[in-house]
């Protein structure tokens, strides 16, 4: 099963040389997801809590490209710059998700692209 790049209208530009999703078999793999305004191509002004939001935001959006939604998210990797940032990124997570609750790891880390404060990746189970 070769993995495929799915096009994602929804998706802000991507920073880099990357798909913003790949379907491989009946499982897609999205990329890290920041803060940004897909319509301004900046971060979310206010900080963690705007910048989570807009994360899922992003992420709810390139799924649907992709046919599939947060229900059927798997795993996610949430990274934070700043531990401190938890709560409030915890549940802004738990509103977007909505009661389903997929596996999730946490990572603080040094840095994040264009300055962001969180990033989402997640990988989703869905069939074609």
């Amino acid at each position: 099963m070769p993995a495929e790049p799915v096009p994602t209208p929804s998706a802000p530009g991507a920073a880099g040389p990357y798909s913003p999703a790949v379907r491989a078999g009946d499982w897609l793999t999205l990329a890290g997801q920041v803060g940004i305004d897909p319509e301004t191509g900046k971060l979310a002004d206010g900080g963690v809590a705007e910048q989570t939001r807009q994360a899922m935001a992003n992420v709810a959006a390139v799924l649907g490209d992709c046919g599939a939604s947060l229900g059927d998210v798997a795993k996610t990797t949430v990274f934070l710059v700043d531990m401190g940032d938890f709560p409030v990124m915890n549940e802004i997570y738990a509103d977007a998700f909505a009661g389903h609750r997929p596996a999730r790891s946490t990572v603080a880390v040094a840095a994040l692209p264009l300055g962001a404060r969180v990033e989402v990746e997640v990988w989703a189970y869905a069939p074609r």
